[in-house]
């Protein structure tokens, strides 16, 4: 994959009910070989609690819908009619309870993966929760 590829635009996360909707916005598409992760890392304050939540994708499509609790060293997988994509707009629908106990000054930003190794991370993420 080209660094050129697949790169994350704009990413962002609102509260829709019991949902968290995430949007990420990529340049070009989604690649159409091998692996690619898309995701969000969301920690309190402190950074004792820390959560990743991610969408895999394998050659295009999406396989896995998750999100993984560092201190618990848990991950729950989620439904993937949760995720949805077109063009370059992956939306994921995940649980609020995925980052529920991080607290109203959490950080978070926004990650990418592509065949294993880390594509971007740090991005910014627009929060409306």
């Amino acid at each position: 994959m080209s660094t050129h590829d697949a790169l994350l635009k704009h990413v962002s996360i609102k509260a829709q009910d019991s949902t968290l909707v995430a949007t990420f916005d990529i340049e070009g598409n989604i690649p159409g070989a091998g692996a690619y992760v898309v995701g969000l890392v969301a920690a309190s304050p402190d950074y004792s609690s820390q959560r990743r939540l991610g969408i895999e994708f394998m050659n295009g499509e999406a396989i896995a819908f998750y999100s993984f609790s560092h201190e618990q060293g848990t991950e729950e997988n989620y439904d993937l009619s949760g995720v949805s994509h077109s063009g370059n707009t992956i939306t994921g629908n995940f649980p609020t309870a995925a980052i529920h106990g991080l607290g109203k000054g959490h950080v978070m930003s926004a990650f990418s993966e592509a065949d294993g190794r880390e594509f971007q991370s740090g991005v910014a993420v627009e929060e409306a929760l």
